[in-house]
């Protein structure tokens, strides 16, 4: 069986990279130039940079330092973080960015979304949906800017894949996020069997068991990995890292 997508996922904090748990507290990991240059040593698949604070702090994307690290990256290279116009778009694209992942500007501004996919194709944007446990008990779509998405988790996914057309969509979970207990394996494959566009799972991975699990179980299209990418282990220091394809793969 062929060894699907293993996405590295940097958190960039507008000077350097972090990593948090549970989407609080980061800790300071380094320079994502340095990091990018290891990745490209090990042959990773794909790379993922997301700036966490930029939609925050209202500021755009850093384009010079984007466009440093597109160039430096010799596999395909996503980001997301800030992006609110449509010349954020084409500055992106324009800079050897391949992918921009939107996260809030769904909530804010769909149509835009669309007018980028109709001028660059469904492959040129993922779809980020963090969700977590909500007061009740179930999981559902989250939302930092505080605007309650007034959809289920399926609801909001089949939005995102059949009204706003996104090639790919980022199933992020937040309960889970630098925690090393392994995916939300359950939602992940209940968003699955909902719709048909891709999915990246992403938050909890800390094994190559997990891994397997995610995505020959789940049978996630991709799975990104985030404290596994950057630390030796759990509690030790940083270390970028990346698995070794051979312990992954699953023989017919």
């Amino acid at each position: 069986m062929a060894l699907k997508r293993i996405i590295p996922c940097l958190l960039y904090d507008g000077s350097g990279l972090v990593k948090t748990v549970k989407f609080k507290n980061p800790s300071y990991i380094g320079d994502p130039i340095n990091a990018i240059k290891i990745f490209n040593d090990k042959e990773v698949d794909e790379l993922i940079v997301l700036d966490i604070n930029a939609s925050k702090q209202k500021r755009k994307p850093n384009f010079d330092k984007i466009a440093d690290m597109a160039s430096e990256a010799f596999m395909p290279f996503a980001y997301g973080g800030g992006v609110k116009t449509y010349d954020d778009f084409i500055t992106l694209f324009k800079i050897g960015v391949e992918k921009v992942i939107v996260n809030s500007l769904i909530q804010e501004n769909p149509q835009l979304i669309k007018k980028v996919i109709t001028s660059y194709g469904a492959q040129a944007v993922v779809g980020c949906i963090d969700f977590k446990k909500s007061f009740l008990g179930t999981k559902a779509p989250y939302s930092y800017i505080g605007n309650k998405i007034q959809l289920s988790l399926i609801d909001y996914a089949n939005y995102l894949a059949q009204e706003i057309g996104v090639g790919e969509i980022m199933l992020q979970s937040v309960d889970n996020d630098g925690t090393w207990q392994g995916y939300d394996y359950q939602t992940t494959e209940q968003i699955l069997n909902a719709i048909e566009v891709p999915i990246i799972a992403c938050g909890g991975c800390g094994s190559v068991d997990d891994l397997k699990k995610i995505l020959y179980q789940s049978n996630a299209n991709a799975a990104a990995i985030g404290s596994m990418a950057v630390y030796s282990k759990k509690g030790m220091g940083v270390l970028i890292n990346f698995p070794k394809r051979e312990s992954i793969i699953i023989e017919n």
